[in-house]
């Protein structure tokens, strides 16, 4: 058994180290395991740091973060045993043109660890051309953080978005689709979560300054919850972290169907799932028309969030890969 779990991440404050490695660290305790978290992103300093805190450990998990292939092998030098866990497509550039520089390492740090943890099928499919020993660890949240009023609706109907400055480019594609729809539906409404301002001439939007205190209150108090994202090298290696948080809630999503997204939302079940832009503006029309089934979909979702991306769900996956080393 390896008790003592070292993560190395690019900071603390990181969805990817909030969601893969810090909300675990409870359950760990609970489990017989020491887990500890170090920043390398910074400077060389905060690596050397790590690599002497990597000797005194049983376990380094390496968290969406790659080196330069001389600082790499040094990490695996000095590592018992070292997993690679990503939940995102860090092998590509962002707008999801091919990074050889980004490929090549990552294929340096998959091939030589001993375990890849991916966050989905599409990350652990591209990660087992380069190592074997590749397991799907779905991003998880703990859904009891998500309560919901079982009947809340209000004359206004309420999209949510919630995400950040990097991510903004997604919800601005289909601003133009909520706007068609607004002409059509009385009292409709667009809430953003994030860290930026999003403004239109014809569609109320409140925009709400994002804080993990307060962001399950802001997506209880919606009634459908948005999920655009178009399909590139780069979106296929998202994993559906705000379609969990939505479901969590009770509440229906539309979406992309990309990547995980279209894994996570069930057609007609636990919301819709949209294919292209034009799109958009029927499927929330449909959603404001079918509002007395909106419940019933939000339920179903909620109750197959709970099933299998709650944290103690997820938790009970990831000891048992790690009982296997």
């Amino acid at each position: 058994m390896h008790k003592r779990i070292l993560f190395l991440s690019k900071g603390e404050n990181a969805s990817s180290t909030r969601y893969r490695a810090l909300q675990y660290f409870p359950l760990y305790q609970q489990s017989g395991y020491h887990p500890t978290h170090l920043t390398v992103s910074g400077g060389i300093f905060r690596f050397l740091r790590a690599l002497l805190q990597a000797t005194q450990v049983d376990t380094v998990i390496l968290l969406r973060k790659t080196f330069p292939t001389p600082f790499f092998w040094l990490l695996r030098k000095v590592s018992k045993k070292l997993i690679f866990e990503l939940d995102d497509a860090i092998f590509s550039n962002t707008d999801g043109r091919v990074s050889e520089t980004r490929m090549s390492r990552f294929i340096t740090t998959a091939s030589q660890c001993d375990h890849v943890f991916a966050g989905n099928q599409y990350l652990a499919d591209t990660a087992k051309m380069y190592q074997s020993n590749t397991s799907v660890i779905p991003t998880s949240l703990n859904t009891a953080k998500y309560n919901r009023p079982a009947e809340r609706y209000t004359k206004d109907f309420v999209l949510v978005w919630i995400g950040s400055r990097s991510t903004k480019k997604y919800i601005a594609s289909i601003l133009p689709a909520i706007e068609v729809a607004s002409k059509t539906i009385p009292h409709l409404r667009l809430k953003i979560v994030a860290d930026f301002h999003l403004q239109s001439d014809c569609l109320p939007i409140d925009n709400i300054l994002w804080t993990e205190a307060t962001e399950a209150a802001e997506i209880n108090s919606a009634d459908i919850g948005l999920a655009p994202l178009p399909p590139d090298n780069w979106t296929k290696g998202k994993c559906a972290l705000k379609v969990l948080q939505y479901l969590s809630a009770g509440l229906p999503v539309i979406s992309s169907s990309t990547g995980a997204n279209g894994y996570a939302v069930e057609n007609l079940k636990s919301g819709y799932l949209v294919d292209n832009e034009s799109n958009w503006t029927q499927a929330i029309i449909t959603a404001h028309q079918q509002r007395e089934k909106l419940t019933i979909m939000g339920a179903y979702g909620q109750k197959r969030v709970r099933a299998e991306f709650d944290i103690n769900v997820v938790f009970k996956q990831i000891l048992k890969q790690l009982e296997k080393e």
